[in-house]
């Protein structure tokens, strides 16, 4: 059987498949899905009403006060409201109001007054302070006049002093679960019409792509000057385009085989050339020389490492990854004269905005610790820079070093504009998250804070974010003194982009 037949049956089979239980889970869950919807909906129609009748109940005037005059005269009105072609006209709220034990003080159609409902599911389960719901028929002799019952406590303070429970009929939801059961059903079919006809064309498509990108194969094996096809005439350039062009690349690099031949000699030759001065001046370096000789040819194996250095280097540059797993270089960095060298460095930004900026180290605190100088200016860069943001006009922005211990130092800078919203808490590190900045200032990248959590993962540092007890927003970085030796590389997620500031 043809690789497009066997293509164009299994896109059917699994599609129709698919469809099939779609189809059969979507429909089954429309009307469970539309109860579940209303019977939400009174659930806050219960607990508002309950709320409006507590007064009313407390007094002892719940049969004639204005709760009871209020729910009457909605039962009486009339309503004139189309909903997306159904057209509804009376109300369809049912509300009943027991006392403390269950038995019926009110209700909107005055036959249960005087009953005691305290052994219905909704009443019953109200009364000991859990959720009551209930579904059952409103007439025993019609299966179809099902009726959601939905009650909430009224309470007095803490006290529980009745019940309300309001209902609706389930058959008033009957029109839109069959209209929109009627309009899945007709736009499915649609869709499986469509679906099958583009099945057909893309497993024409691709049979035809796929002969074509075989014969010429076949006709580079054989060694034949065979002209690349022209694939995606009607689709644009798709990955048979591109493996069409890569096996053409293949069959020119394979024919230029000679240009790798002098480009791998070369290569060759430049690293031999370093390591042969080494090996001859480290064999003349054995022997008994003069002193000056001796330190020229020193020099000369150093210059020569140096070359072989730059020229590793280079070739390592080419594989480089995306970000930094590790540190490359650690070195002593005064956290003190860094953060003078950053207020320094914004001070422009702060003065134009008349803020206040202090900085307090303790004479006595040793500041420095072993990392990246550049990858840690940029950080403190950063949260002061937010600070600025973040800051009110004429504000005050404090920025401390203290010591934790004998093995971390933290640094920390504290705002006192309006400090972080509830809702950004969790989400002030991830990349692109932006919150307004003060006096209606734009928005930033969203990158800057991202930049300072790579920097703390990468010297084994706590980067953190919140709001300061008294005000404000408070940033700190939690530095360890000293690097571990042999620091573990980080994990490289591959949704993770490169760090960089803003």
């Amino acid at each position: 059987m043809r690789i497009g037949l066997r293509l164009l049956l299994i896109f059917f089979l699994v599609l129709g498949l698919s469809l099939w239980v779609v189809l059969r889970v979507f429909v089954q869950e429309v009307k469970p899905g539309t109860r579940l919807a209303m019977e939400d909906s009174l659930v806050d129609t219960a607990h508002a009403m309950a709320a409006l009748a507590a007064p009313d109940m407390r007094e002892g005037r719940m049969a004639s006060g204005g709760f009871a005059q209020a729910i009457e005269a909605y039962a009486s009105s009339r309503i004139k409201a189309d909903i997306w072609g159904f057209v509804k006209t009376e109300p369809g709220l049912h509300v009943i109001v027991t006392d403390d034990q269950g038995v019926v003080v009110f209700d909107s159609e005055g036959k249960a007054v005087g009953q005691d409902h305290s052994r219905w599911n909704d009443i019953y389960l109200t009364l000991r302070g859990q959720y009551g719901a209930r579904s059952s028929l409103v007439d025993e002799k019609d299966p179809g006049s099902t009726a959601m019952h939905v009650a909430a406590p009224i309470l007095d303070g803490k006290r529980l002093v009745g019940v309300l429970s309001v209902s609706r009929q389930n058959r008033t939801l009957d029109p839109y679960v069959t209209r929109s059961e009627e309009r899945i059903l007709y736009w499915s079919w649609i869709v499986l019409g469509v679906t099958l006809a583009l099945g057909v064309i893309m497993t024409w498509w691709l049979a035809s792509s796929m002969s074509r990108l075989t014969g010429y194969a076949l006709a580079v094996a054989r060694g034949e000057r065979a002209q690349l096809p022209r694939m995606g005439r009607l689709s644009g350039r798709t990955e048979f385009t591109d493996l069409a062009e890569a096996v053409e690349h293949m069959r020119l690099k394979l024919e230029d085989k000679d240009y790798v031949e002098r480009y791998v000699h070369t290569l060759t030759h430049e690293l031999k050339s370093p390591l042969a001065a080494v090996k001859g001046a480290a064999e003349l370096l054995q022997e008994d020389l003069p002193e000056a000789d001796r330190q020229r040819f020193v020099g000369n194996i150093q210059r020569q490492t140096e070359r072989l250095h730059q020229l590793i280097e280079r070739l390592l540059a080419l594989a480089d990854v995306e970000h930094m797993r590790a540190l490359d270089a650690v070195e002593p960095v005064d956290l003190a004269a860094l953060s003078r060298e950053v207020v320094q460095s914004l001070e422009p930004r702060w003065h134009s905005r008349q803020l206040d900026v202090s900085l307090q180290v303790d004479s006595s605190l040793n500041t420095v610790v072993q990392g990246s100088g550049f990858l840690l200016r940029q950080a403190l860069h950063n949260l002061l820079d937010n600070a600025i943001d973040f800051s009110p006009e004429a504000g005050r922005i404090d920025i401390s070093l203290s010591g934790d211990g004998p093995e971390h130092i933290i640094w920390r800078v504290r705002d006192h504009g309006q400090g972080v919203p509830d809702y950004a808490a969790d989400r002030v590190f991830e990349r692109f998250y932006s919150l307004p900045r003060a006096e209606g200032q734009d928005r930033s990248s969203g990158l800057g804070l991202s930049m300072v959590r790579e920097v703390a993962e990468l010297h084994h540092a706590q980067a953190d974010v919140g709001n300061h007890p008294e005000g404000g927003c408070i940033a700190t970085m939690r530095l360890p003194r000293q690097q571990p030796q042999a620091p573990q590389q980080r994990a490289k997620p591959a949704d993770r982009q490169s760090p960089v500031g803003g």
